[in-house]
């Protein structure tokens, strides 16, 4: 009886400890819903005004706002693609509101064949979202400054680049001239969710675990008879 104690307690242990990995994904997958259900609707809240100056992701990241005013013929262009276009940009335009502030707008894609277009300044009403992302990483490439191509969207460092303030108001409609810009809305399909998946891989491992421990007692029987 003795040589089955430890594969048993091995066994017990293995599966508790995989089950309560499962079971904390699941709590793990509660949360996330829960927040994506309340950046959802914070996205689509009341458009507001702009917020004022030194305004932060913490408190005003998603927020809707509506601004009027006129780009300034400066843009930065984020490497990007569009499923069905093929490669192209996420412009990012220096614009100048009607109250004189600087800020950033992010005005949608624009396709590669068009980027040698001519986009000077233009008036426009802008209505979207404030937005913070966090694509900076470490693998990241320098942008290129000579050709005015980026590889993340770097909300400080674009705004001291164009000498704007560090906002960013990311384009859901746009009312003026586009100059062949389509806006790409901020959604939380960019957020990732995989905390379902990780708990029936932890279940999963769970039961192969008990399938081991019951195949090494029935070796141990075996054995013994």
């Amino acid at each position: 009886m003795t040589r089955y104690i430890f594969p048993l307690i091995l066994g017990v242990g293995g599966i508790a400890i995989l089950m309560s990995l499962g079971f904390w994904q699941l709590r793990r997958l509660d949360w996330k819903e829960q927040m994506l259900a309340q950046i959802e609707a914070q996205i689509a809240g009341a458009v507001q005004e702009l917020p004022s100056e030194g305004a932060s992701s913490e408190s005003s990241k998603y927020v809707p706002v509506q601004v009027a005013g006129a780009t300034t013929g400066e843009e930065i262009l984020v490497l990007s693609g569009q499923k069905g276009v093929g490669a192209g940009y996420q412009v990012i335009a220096a614009f100048e509101t009607g109250e004189g502030r600087r800020i950033l707008v992010d005005r949608g894609f624009l396709p590669e064949a068009a980027r040698r277009d001519a986009r000077p300044a233009t008036a426009l009403i802008v209505t979207g979202n404030l937005h913070w992302p966090e694509e900076v990483e470490s693998f990241t490439p320098e942008p290129d400054l000579n050709a005015g191509i980026w590889f993340a969207r770097d909300v400080p460092r674009m705004a001291a680049h164009l000498g704007t303030e560090p906002i960013l108001v990311v384009a859901s409609r746009v009312e003026g001239d586009a100059q062949g810009i389509g806006p790409q809305p901020v959604t939380i399909s960019g957020i990732p969710n995989d905390h379902m998946n990780y708990a029936i891989t932890w279940f999963s491992l769970a039961i192969v675990w008990a399938g081991m421990t019951a195949f090494l007692l029935w070796r141990i029987r075996r054995q013994q008879i």
